[in-house]
């Protein structure tokens, strides 16, 4: 798991980390000492996305630059993308079992393993990427994340957030609750048991670039990926008629390192603070990405190519968020870990949507009743 390759001698000053600018150094601290020996270890990062796709693919590479260079050479991570190492989907065992020491994925695709996992990606109707940091760094999901990846070894560290999703392409106009029927679209997590309520047809396995495929020839009528920033570069607008909006299914969603904790309890303290303090940076890093990745490319499918973009009508909406509740009871039901999972999430969504209907919801309504005047 962990290969030294080197062993040599930094001097002077390496690492100040949490000090103020009045408080004193311990004399036994790194940077007292005229020279540090140490050894250089380097980890394998396989991830569930195609090498260096924006967004998603850029997330890992820019966290082990950063780790490179926070730790001064140190700890070396090389990134692999999917296929390259071992498939996308088998990251988490990868990870589980020692063959690599991280991946980047997402916790939904892990539903077989552990159902609880889906909540620390995006559940429907719940928590937008700021909320789901709140509830992860500081409501106490981090804590029921660790108990979910216990068993198999894994510590779970958020890894970016790709905004609100659209709700995606599809070959079928959507005009109420019984469109859904028989329409069988790639939709992987609670979204596609929700989608199953509904009587659809949810496909999980396909990545990105079988969309294009899987959409022309008919193999699905429907499919959801990320949103602009990621849909135009495949191409979907071209197989697909309508881009339907708002992403219902992940209102906000967080991506995720995985590492080995075998791997992780032999790094030296300061590299397991860099290793974390660098996917905190990358956690927020790859949000600002994507917000202004997606601007920009709705721009690009409105303007250069007259995609028709359409909103889910109100009753296929609340349709949808009735099945969401019973999907989540069910589940509850059936697994202890899901219903102690659900009821810190569940709280903390009540209390956070309470708030911001004061805040920026109360701001939007204003702003959208003002336009709709003009």
């Amino acid at each position: 798991m962990v290969k030294v390759i080197k062993t040599f001698c930094v001097v002077g000053l390496f690492l100040l980390f949490g000090c103020q600018p009045d408080t004193p150094l311990k004399t036994n601290s790194l940077s007292q000492k005229s020279s540090v020996h140490h050894q250089v270890i380097e980890w394998r990062l396989a991830t569930s996305w195609p090498k260096n796709l924006p967004g998603l693919g850029m997330a890992p590479e820019r966290f082990a630059q950063l780790v490179k260079l926070m730790s001064n050479g140190r700890l070396i991570i090389t990134v692999y993308g999917a296929g390259q190492l071992m498939p996308a989907l088998s990251v988490f065992d990868g990870v589980s079992n020692g063959t690599i020491e991280m991946a980047h994925s997402a916790s939904y695709y892990w539903k077989g393993k552990a159902p609880a996992a889906q909540f620390f990606s995006s559940i429907p109707f719940g928590l937008n990427a700021e909320q789901m940091n709140a509830w992860l760094h500081y409501g106490g999901g981090m804590a029921l994340w660790e108990e979910v990846y216990q068993p198999f070894g894994i510590l779970p560290l958020a890894g970016g957030n790709t905004g609100m999703q659209m709700g995606g392409w599809f070959n079928k106009e959507i005009t109420g609750p019984e469109d859904f029927k028989g329409l069988k679209m790639r939709l992987p997590g609670l979204g596609g048991e929700v989608l199953k309520k509904l009587g659809g047809i949810p496909v999980d396995a396909l990545t990105g670039r079988e969309l294009y495929g899987a959409l022309q020839t008919g193999a699905i009528d429907a499919a959801e990926w990320v949103g602009p920033y990621n849909d135009l570069p495949l191409g979907l607008y071209q197989v697909a008629k309508y881009y339907y909006y708002p992403g219902w299914h992940e209102p906000g969603s967080t991506m995720e390192f995985l590492i080995n904790k075998q791997a992780f309890s032999t790094l030296p303290d300061d590299l397991k603070i860099i290793v974390k303090v660098a996917a905190k940076a990358i956690n927020q890093d790859m949000l600002d990405d994507y917000t202004q990745g997606h601007i920009t490319a709705m721009d690009v499918l409105l303007n250069e190519h007259a995609v028709q973009v359409k909103p889910f009508p109100q009753s296929v909406l609340r349709a949808l968020k009735q099945a969401r509740d019973d999907v989540l009871n069910n589940e509850a039901a059936k697994d202890p870990l899901f219903n102690k999972v659900l009821e810190s999430y569940m709280a903390n969504e009540t209390s956070v949507k309470r708030y911001f209907s004061y805040t920026e919801d109360a701001l939007s309504r204003f702003e959208l009743e003002a336009q709709q005047q003009q």
